[in-house]
């Protein structure tokens, strides 16, 4: 292959690639943030005893589980704003498809967490005269948070490695962004090269937190 690499061009497009990066940023914390917290609400009503509400729950944590992340975002974007005759930001609508997707993902990591909650705390906060929602609050989520963050953590890097997916509806991230440049420049192996390791230096610290975090609670464990 007679190709001779340069990526003199990239530094004209450096503002882009920042305000791109900084878009998938955004998509990310903000996709996280909504994971982090209905996910666990999604987990407290699929573990509900009543029907009605388990039962939708489960149906709703199953299908975004089991559909692809690009169908779904898509959908969002195309089939939402023509349901309900209203026009909605492509950054919000991709965050939604994001959030929901990382929900259910972490509704699962959650049920393991609280089911692993020793039974015995349970019957202290019956003791203890507490509650529902100061037993939820207090004890099953702290302990559930713990024993469920590596798997919530792998799921939050997923997102951010989702995020270049919503590149296929025009919403100005990282990925788009890059896109653009190849097809004008004609320099895809260097832009996509780069871009990838954007990715790659932006996922690897999270990794090796997701990695100490495991040694720590396999010592805990072992004690």
């Amino acid at each position: 292959m007679d190709y001779h690499f340069d990526f003199s061009f990239l530094t004209g497009h450096i503002g882009e690639l920042l305000g791109g990066l900084k878009v998938t940023i955004e998509l990310a914390l903000a996709a996280n943030a909504m994971g982090i917290v209905l996910g666990f609400v999604l987990c407290l009503m699929a573990m509900s005893p009543w029907k009605i509400i388990r039962f939708p729950t489960q149906l709703f944590i199953e299908f975004f589980r089991c559909t692809p992340a690009l169908l779904q975002i898509i959908w969002f974007f195309y089939c939402i704003p023509m349901m309900v005759d209203f026009f909605i930001d492509p950054f919000v609508m991709g965050v939604l498809a994001l959030g929901l997707n990382l929900s259910a993902f972490n509704a699962e990591a959650y049920r393991a967490g609280v089911q692993a909650v020793p039974r015995e705390h349970l019957d202290a906060c019956v003791a203890l005269g507490l509650k529902p929602y100061q037993r939820t609050l207090y004890v099953i989520l702290p302990q559930a948070l713990r024993t469920s963050l590596p798997v919530l953590l792998t799921n939050g890097i997923g997102t951010l490695q989702q995020s270049a997916l919503v590149a296929i509806v025009a919403i100005s991230d990282l990925m788009y962004v890059a896109k653009s440049i190849a097809t004008d420049s004609y320099r895809p192996l260097e832009i996509y090269s780069l871009v990838a390791l954007v990715y790659f230096f932006m996922s690897v610290p999270f990794s090796k937190l997701v990695h100490i975090i495991e040694r720590r609670q396999d010592a805990a464990t072992q004690r």
